[in-house]
């Protein structure tokens, strides 16, 4: 991004408002709507698909990027994102089954994954390349449920893996965040229109294959300080997914169970979507801060910080029930 990278970033962020803007447009015109229910976060129906803008930026900024190089893993990038935003808009239109999406996920990151050792990267970075964009994928889509929150969250994981990637990949990662820049003024404070699973499985994916490439130039021991600012989103879907499949419940199914959903009915949309990001934001600041820090201290860091999640995702499952015992007469 040597030769003008305010350029670079502008005409990312000017993709993301402006295909956001056509996307609502579109959107309202075909009655893609989401409506409030007791499976929504919302209180109006609103447009979805939003997050398309995103994904067209991401996927031209790896497009090009891969054919000034040339490079078959950002080629590989372009492809498994596209792959997964392809089957989010048709979910968007039309619903599909969920084994069917999770397929098209693995699908996807099993190429990017194949790519990634076709290039010669070593197998910690080739299983991250596999498996972090298809849990994150899924992650994403699961998080996406309140104003602002999915896209906040991806800018400060994505700026988080700044200092652990090299070449291209920088600049990739830059329109990331430009595109999602451009989105958030439609999603955030009053959401216009939602991201969609266009938009938050393509981004989880991004994301994903983005932790990959940091491993591929870092090593595992350094690329494992981005987990601290992933902590709100991988902890409150990884323990609301487990108490959903411990129950018995069907967990692939909407709902409003999660940590930030429960504090959003309390506080507020915008309260909630800022706190998880100060919680992120930290998260990249000890990252940023550690990142040449013993594989002792990591570790004592990483479990420190994650069970200080866990607590706070209990005690915000739990504000609701005393809030209910206090109303009570």
């Amino acid at each position: 991004m040597s030769d003008g990278p305010y350029l670079w970033l502008s005409v990312f962020f000017c993709l993301g408002a402006i295909g956001t803007w056509a996307a609502r447009r579109y959107a309202l015109g075909r009655r893609l709507l989401d409506a409030p229910g007791e499976r929504r976060s919302h209180s109006v129906p609103t447009p979805r698909g939003g997050g398309i803008a995103i994904v067209a930026g991401t996927v031209l900024a790896a497009l090009f990027l891969a054919i000034r190089g040339p490079s078959p893993i950002l080629l590989a990038f372009g492809l498994g994102t596209g792959l997964v935003a392809a089957v989010g808009w048709v979910d968007d239109h039309r619903p599909l089954s969920p084994w069917l999406r999770l397929g098209v996920h693995a699908l996807a990151a099993a190429v990017f994954a194949a790519v990634l050792a076709r290039e010669g990267a070593g197998a910690m970075a080739v299983a991250v390349g596999f498996l972090a964009p298809l849990v994150l994928t899924n992650i994403w889509n699961f998080m996406d449920g309140i104003d602002g929150i999915a896209a906040t969250q991806a800018v400060i994981v994505v700026l988080a893996c700044l200092p652990f990637l090299a070449g291209p990949h920088d600049a990739l990662a830059m329109a990331l965040v430009a595109a999602c820049m451009g989105f958030l003024p439609f999603n955030f404070p009053r959401a216009r229109i939602f991201m969609g699973d266009v938009g938050s499985g393509a981004l989880g994916f991004a994301i994903g294959a983005l932790l990959a490439l940091a491993v591929a130039t870092t090593g595992a021991h350094g690329a494992a300080w981005l987990l601290l600012p992933l902590a709100p989103f991988l902890v409150d879907a990884g323990l609301t997914l487990s108490r959903r499949m411990l129950r018995g419940e069907r967990w692939w199914t909407p709902h409003v169970q999660h940590a930030y959903q429960v504090a959003a009915r309390r506080f507020g949309h915008v309260p909630v979507t800022m706190a998880y990001g100060v919680v992120a934001a930290a998260g990249l600041a000890v990252a940023w801060y550690c990142r040449d820090a013993s594989g002792s201290f990591m570790s004592f860091s990483l479990l420190a910080w994650y069970t200080s999640a866990a607590v706070l995702w209990l005690w915000l499952q739990g504000i609701e029930r005393d809030g209910d015992r206090h109303a009570r007469p």
